[in-house]
C-alpha cells in the first residue's frame, strides 16, 4: 500500500503543477481561435442572407432556416462532442471539427437548392462549432483553478472576436466574389486554423481530464431545469437580431458594409464583457453577474423597437445586446461549475446549451415568416422582448447566496 501511495503522490503533484501553468494558457489560445473561426463563420450568416435568398429565390423565413438548423446542430451536437472530449480528450474532437468545417463549406458552395443547404451548411458548420466550442471551453475549465474565470472569459471572447472580424470580412469578400466562392475561401482558411488549434489542445490533468457523464444528474436537478427553461427563453429572442439586423438596416437605407458592422459591433462589445465579466465574478458573484447579463437582453430590444432608421440607435442596440450576450457566454460555464463541479463539465455544458439550439431553430424562422406575412420587423421585436422578460423572471426566482453565487448541489462538495 505504501508503494502505491508513493507512486500516486508524485503523479498527483505533477498534475497539480500543470494547473494554471503556461501549458494551460496554450489551451486557452487554441480555444480562443477555434471558437473565433467556427462560431464567427456561423454568426456571419446574416451577411450572406440577401445573396443566398436572391440566388435561391426564397423568402426570409425559408432562408432563416439555414441559420436555425446550423445553430440547432451546433448546440445539440455539443451533447455528443462535450461527452466525447470528456472520454477521449479534445484533440480528436477538434480534428473532426476541422474536417467538418471544410466539407460543409465546400459542399454548400455547390448546392442548387436551399433545402440541400440546410443539410450541408447545417451539418458542416454546426458540427464544427460543436467540436470547437463547448468541449474546448470545458477543457479550459479543467486546466485552471485560481485563474479559471479569467481563462474562460478569454477563451469565449474568441466568439466575439470572430463575429467582429468575420462579418466585415465576408462583406468585403462578397463585393469581389460570389457567395459560393466566399464559402470556399472560408472553408479552406477556417479548417487550416482549426488544425493548428488541434496541435495546442490537450486533455486537462487530474480528475477533470476524464469524467463520467453528468446528463442524468443534471436532468434530475430542479435548479438545472429552471436554468434550462430560462436559457431557452432568452435564446428565442437573442438569435433574431443575429439573422435580421443586417437585412433590417439595409431595408432602411444603411449600406451593406455599415450594416455588416452592426453584427461586428455586437461581437466586439461581447468581447469586452466576456473578459470583463469573467474577471468580476469573484468580486460580485457568478450568478449575480449572469442574471445582470440576461437583463440586458430585453432592455436592448426596447432600444431596437425605438431605433427606426437611426444608425446610432442601432449601434447602441447591438452594443447593449452584445454586452449581455458576452456575459451569458462567459459566466454560464462558471455558474454550472460552481453548482455542479468541474468533473464532467463538458456534458453539463452540452446539455445546457441545447437551449440555444432549440431557440435558434425556432426563433429566426418564426421571425422571418412574421416579416414575410406582415412586411414589418416589429412583430419579431415584440416576440424577443416578451421571451426576454420571461427569462429574467425565471432567473430572479432563483435565490443566490450572499456572495452572489449558487451553492453547490446538495451532496457535492
Amino acid at each position: 500500500m505504501k508503494d502505491v501511495a508513493a507512486t500516486a503522490e508524485p503523479a498527483e503533484r505533477s498534475s497539480s503543477a500543470l494547473i494554471d501553468s503556461g501549458r494551460a494558457w496554450l489551451v486557452v489560445v487554441a480555444t480562443f481561435f477555434s471558437s473565433a473561426v467556427a462560431l464567427g463563420t456561423v454568426y456571419s450568416f446574416g451577411s450572406f442572407f440577401d445573396s443566398m435568398a436572391a440566388d435561391f429565390d426564397s423568402g426570409k423565413g425559408e432562408t432563416a432556416i439555414v441559420f436555425g438548423v446550423t445553430t440547432f446542430a451546433f448546440f445539440w451536437l455539443s451533447l455528443i462532442t462535450g461527452r466525447a472530449a470528456d472520454r477521449f480528450g479534445p484533440r480528436p474532437v477538434m480534428l473532426v471539427g476541422a474536417v467538418s468545417l471544410f466539407a460543409g463549406m465546400m459542399l454548400t458552395s455547390n448546392v442548387n437548392s436551399i433545402t440541400v443547404g440546410y443539410l450541408t451548411y447545417g451539418a458542416g458548420a454546426g458540427l464544427a462549432g460543436a467540436c470547437a466550442y463547448v468541449p474546448m471551453v470545458a477543457t479550459v475549465g479543467g486546466w485552471f483553478e485560481r485563474r479559471r474565470a479569467v481563462a474562460v472569459g478569454i477563451s469565449v471572447a474568441g466568439i466575439g472576436v470572430g463575429t467582429l472580424v468575420m462579418n466585415p470580412l465576408v462583406t468585403r469578400l462578397l463585393e469581389s466574389y460570389s457567395w459560393r466562392t466566399t464559402f470556399r475561401i472560408l472553408g479552406v482558411g477556417g479548417a487550416t486554423i482549426l488544425v493548428f488549434c488541434t496541435l495546442l489542445v490537450a486533455r486537462a490533468p487530474g480528475a477533470a481530464g476524464a469524467a463520467p457523464s453528468r446528463f442524468g444528474e443534471a436532468a434530475r436537478s430542479p435548479l438545472f431545469r429552471r436554468l434550462w427553461v430560462a436559457g431557452f427563453c432568452s435564446g428565442l429572442g437573442l438569435f433574431i437580431p443575429f439573422v435580421f439586423i443586417v437585412p433590417y438596416a439595409k431595408d432602411r437605407g444603411v449600406s451593406a458594409s455599415a450594416a455588416a458592422w452592426l453584427v461586428g459591433l455586437l461581437g466586439g462589445s461581447s468581447v469586452v464583457s466576456r473578459i470583463g465579466f469573467g474577471s468580476l465574478t469573484q468580486r460580485l458573484g457568478t450568478f449575480r453577474l449572469f442574471r445582470f447579463g440576461v437583463v440586458l437582453f430585453p432592455l436592448s430590444y426596447l432600444l431596437w423597437l425605438s431605433a427606426g432608421s437611426s444608425y446610432l440607435m442601432l449601434v447602441l442596440f447591438v452594443v447593449v445586446l452584445g454586452t449581455g450576450y458576452g456575459s451569458f457566454v462567459a459566466v454560464s460555464p462558471l455558474v454550472l461549475a460552481n453548482r455542479f463541479g468541474i468533473v464532467g463539465l463538458g456534458s453539463l455544458m452540452g446539455l445546457y446549451y441545447t437551449t440555444q439550439g432549440l431557440a435558434a431553430l425556432a426563433g429566426p424562422p418564426l421571425a422571418g415568416r412574421i416579416i414575410d406575412s406582415t412586411g414589418s420587423y416589429r412583430g419579431p421585436m415584440f416576440l424577443a422582448l416578451a421571451f426576454g422578460i420571461v427569462s429574467v423572471g425565471i432567473l430572479f426566482s432563483i435565490k443566490a447566496n450572499p456572495s452572489g453565487d449558487l451553492d453547490p448541489e446538495p451532496g457535492r462538495h
